[in-house]
């Protein structure tokens, strides 16, 4: 018995294992008094975070979720910190939540493929902005035709293909990200989709392959990486990782938090200018990604716990936008607002002596300059350009526009971990 103790003692001296229980000197099952255990996943918390996310922020900082083993972590200066804290901090893929055999490589981190995306949608965002005006004439449901619709014709510019082609380009992508995620049903989902978009992308390989287009998948079908020439698989991981929820879901918010409030939508049809601050201002107030995971890579000491080796870390950027130690009146959306950086800050969240809205889905702040010379621009900057002027093409297109009568609007998710977005927005244009 002895020798089985003295092997058991070696093995977690070794592993530096200490129990969640002794870890933070709490019993599973224990929780805090103003919220109840399973709170954060029920119905309520899916359709209005921000009752919930308040109570966390205001009295549980770092609050220990026993249900969904995280630690949620909800105010601005300490959300902050860990998403830009990569030494002690990692973010997984979402290719990472898919089995190996199943995926392929991300080409994001090809400066050609970079320069692709930010070439494509400069040359043909007049053609983009025509399209959406177009749909928007027809059907008048900004979340449908304008926000949803706008990232199916990016989708067919920069990949070279047609509308309907784009569509379902655009849906599949859908389903694949949507099995990154804790449901079984979606992750089957996902994988059908994602072996979908191989098969069309490799046919689409071979097509271009000797031509000369500048699209992506031509470009692609050119690049020859030290691990081999691009599979259509590849490009399908690399759809799998780009960032859809901001630019859909964005427009979506910021319609919708304009149309509801006459004042606001006063100031932009007297000086559509502000568009760009509307943006700015809707990934502050109603961010469609409404949080990230962070992974501990070690023992870290933060905000007064112990957090373990392999810790679950949600940053609450729904949660830290709206902290009133860093906005005046937070809850209330305000194209005019003062205390908002009004510009792309640069390697930290703050520039100009003003914090930004935190915008998960375009990444951290780039180090890099507002326009590199040798680089394509940030993912934040394109798809705030994209957004100002399809918006900016509404206002002109039409002399009045206004909710649809009967209309009522509201922010929700379909499902738990989904963007949180208006998914209806009826509008009667003049």
């Amino acid at each position: 018995m002895s020798g089985s103790d003295d092997a058991a003692d070696t093995v977690a001296e070794n592993t530096h294992y200490r129990s969640y229980e002794v870890y933070q000197r709490e019993r599973v099952g224990d929780t805090t008094n103003l919220i109840r255990p399973r709170q954060l996943i029920s119905d309520e918390f899916r359709c209005d975070p921000y009752p919930s996310l308040t109570i966390l922020r205001e009295n549980y900082p770092c609050y220990r979720d026993w249900v969904t083993n995280r630690f949620w972590i909800t105010r601005y200066d300490d959300v902050t910190s860990v998403l830009a804290d990569t030494a002690n901090f990692a973010v997984r893929s979402r290719r990472s939540s898919y089995p190996r055999n199943c995926v392929g490589r991300s080409l994001w981190g090809e400066l050609e493929i970079g320069f692709v995306v930010q070439n494509r949608i400069d040359a043909g965002l007049d053609r983009i902005c025509s399209a959406v005006i177009d749909a928007v004439r027809v059907d008048g449901d900004l979340a449908v035709s304008l926000a949803a619709g706008t990232v199916v014709e990016v989708v067919a510019e920069v990949l070279g293909i047609e509308h309907h082609v784009a569509v379902d380009v655009w849906s599949a992508t859908w389903r694949m990200q949507q099995g990154a995620g804790w449901d079984p049903q979606a992750s089957v989902l996902g994988r059908r989709a994602l072996e979908e978009l191989t098969v069309l992308f490799d046919q689409l390989l071979a097509a271009r392959a000797d031509g000369d287009g500048d699209d992506l998948v031509s470009v692609a079908s050119r690049l020859s990486l030290p691990d081999g020439r691009v599979t259509g698989r590849d490009i399908a991981t690399t759809l799998l990782e780009a960032d859809i929820e901001t630019l859909h879901g964005g427009l979506a918010n910021m319609w919708c938090a304009v149309l509801t409030d006459d004042e606001q939508l006063d100031v932009l049809v007297h000086d559509p200018r502000l568009v760009k601050f509307a943006w700015l201002e809707t990934l502050r107030h109603s961010p469609p990604v409404l949080g990230a995971a962070r992974w501990a890579r070690h023992e870290v000491e933060r905000f007064g716990r112990l957090l373990p080796e392999g810790a679950l870390v949600w940053c609450s950027a729904a949660a830290a936008n709206r902290d009133p130690r860093v906005f005046s009146h937070p809850d209330q959306f305000d194209v005019r607002r003062a205390d908002l950086c009004q510009r792309e800050p640069r390697g930290q969240y703050r520039a100009d002596g003003l914090p930004s809205g935190i915008s998960i889905g375009t990444g951290l702040p780039s180090r890099w300059p507002a326009e590199p010379r040798e680089r394509p621009r940030s993912r934040y900057a394109l798809t705030r350009d994209i957004a100002v002027a399809v918006s900016r093409a509404v206002l002109d297109a039409t002399a009045r526009i206004s909710l649809a009568d009967g209309a009522m609007p509201e922010l929700s998710c379909r499902r738990l971990g989904e963007m949180h977005t208006c998914w209806h927005l009826p509008t009667t244009m003049r």
